[in-house]
């Protein structure tokens, strides 16, 4: 997985200003009436159009480059997730993340704090993470995996395990066959 540097101090003026235009939809849509046809329009734009049909994000929300996620269909993301996309986040169909999720695509640079290291976050199809977990730059969450509450995943999980806690570690496999 190729990593992405962004020095932000080359940021433009037309990059400054995206970014202002993304925190004033936050601050709207997590003012508006949760599933009301604003909420869903200002959902919308925030994503660039990348919401799937029947997905629902619960409010409050917080990101920085919301433009780079992309929803699948029959997503539910719970309250006060946290999405720092810079390095891309796709969320597959039929997912679910309970509140307080922090999905964490990019990070500093150890020695020059101005350079952003980005890696994108895949969460596969089918799979549930569990409240107050974290989800770090360049992992891939598997199909129908589980992630535990609290865990901090830090590599790759297979498809159809189940994982948990600092850093999360396999505690066993789900049986592929009773999924439909």
């Amino acid at each position: 997985m190729q990593e992405e540097k962004v020095d932000i101090r080359l940021l433009t003026p037309a990059d400054w200003a995206a970014g202002q235009r993304q925190r004033e939809l936050i601050f709207r849509f997590n003012q508006t009436l949760p599933g009301s046809e604003e909420n869903t329009a200002i959902l919308q734009e925030l994503l660039a159009g990348r919401l799937g049909n029947g997905s629902v994000i619960a409010a409050p929300l917080q990101a920085a480059c919301a433009d780079k996620v992309v929803i699948g269909n029959n997503v539910f993301i719970n309250s006060n997730c946290l999405m720092m996309a810079r390095g891309g986040i796709t969320i597959e169909d039929d997912v679910q993340i309970a509140a307080n999720v922090s999905l964490i695509s990019n990070n500093h640079d150890s020695y020059d704090r101005q350079i952003l290291l980005c890696k994108p976050v895949l969460i596969k199809q089918g799979a549930w993470i569990g409240a107050g977990a974290t989800i770090l730059p360049g992992v891939t969450v598997g199909r129908y995996a589980i992630v535990g509450a609290a865990a901090v995943v830090t590599h790759d999980v297979p498809d159809y395990a189940v994982v948990a806690g600092s850093p999360a570690r396999v505690k066993k496999m789900l049986d592929a066959g009773r999924f439909t």
